[in-house]
């Protein structure tokens, strides 16, 4: 059973609440772990490939900061950082933003372009190996499903859903 702190007003999960929710768990990161191990061959992280893989869907492979943030679901704060570590690996770089000049640009490099081209190969085959090839029409229809009701449902009193 869950455990509940001591006063605490939130009601105990169900039995089938508790089987379901630890499912879950065990799901997402049996399947992130994997897919974490198999893309770390071909050199980057997880988060360097969410970087590079949102930024090359992006006009001309640049986007402000705070657009590119906002459409990872991260803070600007941790992919400023983020930012600073890829620059220094020259997969991708910072300009300055014309538009805005406090702001700055993300602009995919081409190492970066590259070693994207690399590492796709690499995350297909592993998504596909350790997802997709498991399941079946309805099981995908049934994650696409779920995964609306659990990933886009704003929380209440928190602004856009949580997100920074």
């Amino acid at each position: 059973m869950s455990t509940k702190r001591v006063g605490s007003a939130a009601p105990w999960l169900s039995e089938d609440e508790e089987v379901a929710w630890r499912a879950f768990r065990r799901m997402m990161i049996a399947v992130q772990a994997g897919v974490v191990h198999d893309l770390a061959a071909s050199g980057l992280s997880e988060p360097d490939y969410e970087v590079l893989s949102t930024l090359v869907e992006a006009p001309e492979m640049m986007s402000t900061l705070h657009a590119q943030a906002q459409k990872m679901g991260w803070s600007r704060s941790r992919l400023s950082r983020h930012a600073g570590r890829m620059e220094a690996r020259e997969l991708i770089r910072r300009d300055p933003d014309p538009a805005d000049g406090r702001g700055c640009l993300l602009v995919l490099a081409p190492l970066g372009l590259d070693a994207l081209r690399e590492a796709t190969a690499v995350h297909l085959e592993s998504v596909r190996r350790r997802f997709a090839d498991r399941l079946d029409a309805r099981d995908l229809l049934d994650i696409v499903r779920i995964s609306g009701k659990l990933a886009h449902a704003p929380e209440p009193g928190l602004r856009d859903g949580g997100r920074e």
